[in-house]
């Protein structure tokens, strides 16, 4: 039988990356105790407030069909949070509810994508990036940014690696994997490359709100220059530790939401409404729980870079942002995969390599900060005893 043409192109882009996370879960089904630092999945329990919201409206009926491009709710919820982060007034027009920031990436991709067009992005990268640029028939053009340099991209980089077929830049600040947070300045010199080439900037925000140090988290949307070619992608998911609610959105111009609505509706019509009324709930109010786990993220942050301290072969840096840390495994001589192959082999600690992120993240490891600080601190000091066994 004949298949699309897209089928051949996401060939290998899927779980494949994730080979080193799912021998480790074979592994721990078999009775073996791991540490697993692999998926960014929030630890700590959601608040139980946003629960009790959601119930509270599901068994008041809200299981009906929702309006395509989401409920009055939360689209006002929103528009009252981005009227806040921006300083200037934000309309409901400007929304489209998603189930989750990855289909709303998917359903921004599709609308300003034609096959052919190259979508320039940051290597190392999210792991579902190279996908979903394939699936609109995009060209993946990665732009490498120097570990050495907290892996932030340079307007001049940036600059250089564009073409006649350029379309698009893909943001993603705080990054994942990196932990790079864009500041103002990097995005205003960003943003005026892309105004000079009319490029689009799809900017994924998942973890605007975990930044740490002196870490401030700025959006080329925040920009009113830069507001009719941004489309912000997010969800609840990190922010409020609810990554299995599904609750997500776009942020763009009222011409975008009004052009990309055709296509968020082929691929559903309406999400669950008690969901989108648990969300507007979680986006109007403040929870100290969230507080708390950004708090435990720096702290563990902070542990498994003091740990690997001592060490004269892996090193890591703080980073300024999400809830990952790269560790740095270049001086064994090992690729970021053999290494996490070994380390998951030897002891019992489950990572992701670097390359699952693209050929930036080579020599390296994505490590979650996902157990507490003890559990980071051992595997830290595994992760140095296996370098200096190499």
């Amino acid at each position: 039988m004949k298949f699309a043409k897209v089928t051949a192109r996401l060939g290998g882009l899927g779980s494949d990356k994730w080979a080193v996370h799912i021998e480790g879960r074979r592994r721990a089904a078999l009775g073996d105790r791991m540490i697993f630092l692999s998926i960014g999945e929030p630890d700590a329990p959601p608040p139980a407030a946003i629960l009790d919201e959601a119930t509270r409206q599901m068994n008041g009926g809200r299981l009906g069909y929702a309006d395509g491009r989401g409920e009055a709710s939360v689209r006002r919820a929103l528009a009252r949070l981005y009227t806040r982060q921006t300083g200037r007034t934000i309309e409901e027009s400007q929304f489209i509810y998603l189930p989750g920031t990855q289909t709303a990436l998917y359903a921004a991709m599709m609308a300003v994508v034609d096959e052919g067009d190259e979508v320039l992005v940051a290597d190392p990268y999210y792991a579902t990036y190279e996908g979903v640029i394939a699936a609109a028939g995009g060209i993946k053009a990665p732009i490498r940014v120097d570990p050495d340099d907290g892996f932030h991209l340079k307007a001049a980089d940036l600059e250089k690696a564009i073409t006649p077929k350029s379309r698009v830049l893909l943001m993603n600040s705080p990054s994942n994997p990196t932990g790079a947070v864009f500041t103002r300045a990097e995005i205003e010199k960003i943003g005026k490359i892309c105004e000079k080439h009319d490029l689009w900037i799809i900017s994924d925000e998942v973890y605007a709100t975990m930044t740490y140090g002196n870490a401030v988290f700025s959006s080329p949307f925040d920009i009113p220059e830069l507001e009719k070619r941004t489309v912000v992608v997010s969800s609840i998911s990190k922010s409020h530790a609810l990554p299995g609610l599904r609750a997500g959105w776009i942020a763009a111009s009222p011409e975008f939401c009004d052009r990309c609505i055709p296509v968020t509706e082929t691929m559903l019509f309406g999400s669950q409404p008690f969901i989108e009324d648990a969300a507007a709930f979680a986006l109007d109010n403040h929870f100290p729980e969230i507080d708390a786990m950004k708090r435990a993220y720096e702290q563990r942050a902070h542990a498994l870079v003091r740990s690997l301290e001592g060490s004269k072969t892996v090193s890591a840096r703080m980073p300024e942002g999400g809830m990952f840390v790269m560790v740095d495994v270049r001086k064994t001589g090992l690729s970021g995969e053999d290494f996490a192959r070994r380390l998951l082999a030897e002891e019992n600690v489950v990572t992701m390599p670097g390359e699952s992120f693209g050929a930036g993240g080579s020599g390296h490891l994505r490590v979650a900060l996902t157990v507490g600080v003890d559990e980071i601190t051992e595997a830290s000091r595994r992760i140095a005893r296996l370098a200096e066994r190499i």
